[in-house]
């Protein structure tokens, strides 16, 4: 793909550094339940993380990790428990950022915790360490793969939202993609890797239509009905990620103007994760 304008105000850049968090692992049917975020150190740990008990995500992320040291998405995992506290502790998870332009463009530069970020580089360097030296015996291991997408979606989050740096986002977010992709070619039941799929489409489809034409010619997924369409399946079949898919539906519900659909599938959520305010902020907002 061609780089996007350096303009740090054009409506494109605009859009990466919005769309970095929609990348972030941190994500049941759409309004029902699939298997519970229970019983295992790793479902411990994602239900611990989606209650924003970053505490108790690490501890289980890395009981996971002592009793598999070869799985990449064990520290995967725990880079997202590191990049959401660092989301969290600077205010961007609030959903209001996906519908307000100007209050998101109007937020002064974060300082960063150096602690995080080391934490958080670290755990990406492992992820990224262990699936490459499995994709070196299995180039097509669809667990390796979706680590590679998970860790790129990430970065990319922290380029865009934290390091406010627009070709970096849009670098990582373009491999993120990418290696969802190959993942899925290798097992299309792994349902979680159609999120990134997803979000690139819903988003680019909110565009202009030149813009979409540019990125559509460069491989870009720009359809809003296929994006919508690869969000619900990762809500309805989806696991780690299937409670991410759902609060990006019910953004998308909230800017298509539908209130009670959206605030309906937040109710969900805020009553599976009674911990996580920031459903509870946005349900308050609502009428």
């Amino acid at each position: 793909m061609s780089a996007v304008p350096s303009q740090s105000g054009s409506p494109l850049n605009r859009h990466w550094r919005r769309l970095g968090v929609l990348f972030l692992l941190l994500a049941h049917p759409f309004l029902a339940h699939a298997a519970p975020l229970t019983g295992t150190p790793l479902n411990d740990g994602y239900y611990a993380l989606y209650n924003l008990d970053f505490a108790a995500a690490h501890t289980h992320f890395q009981q996971w990790i002592a009793a598999h040291p070869d799985d990449c998405l064990g520290s995967a995992s725990d880079a997202a428990a590191y990049i959401f506290t660092e989301f969290d502790r600077l205010g961007v998870l609030d959903i209001e950022l996906f519908a307000d332009d100007d209050r998101f463009e109007s937020r002064k530069r974060p300082q960063i915790d150096p602690v995080l970020k080391q934490g958080f580089d670290s755990s990406v360097a492992q992820s990224d360490r262990l699936a490459d030296q499995t994709l070196q015996r299995n180039s097509k291991d669809a667990n390796a793969l979706y680590c590679k997408a998970v860790t790129s979606g990430m970065q990319a989050d922290w380029s865009s939202l934290i390091d406010r740096h627009d070709y970096g986002a849009y670098r990582f977010s373009e491999i993120a993609s990418r290696y969802a992709k190959q993942a899925l070619s290798s097992n299309p039941t792994l349902y979680d890797a159609n999120l990134a799929v997803g979000i690139e489409n819903y988003m680019l489809s909110l565009k202009a239509a030149p813009i979409r034409w540019i990125l559509g010619m460069a491989g870009a997924g720009t359809s809003k009905i296929e994006g919508v369409r690869l969000l619900k399946l990762t809500a309805e079949k989806g696991h780690y990620l299937a409670p991410f898919a759902r609060l990006m539906l019910a953004v998308g519900e909230l800017r298509d103007g539908r209130i009670q659909e959206g605030k309906a599938i937040l109710i969900s959520l805020s009553q599976e994760f009674p911990q996580n305010t920031l459903y509870q902020r946005q349900i308050a907002r609502l009428h």
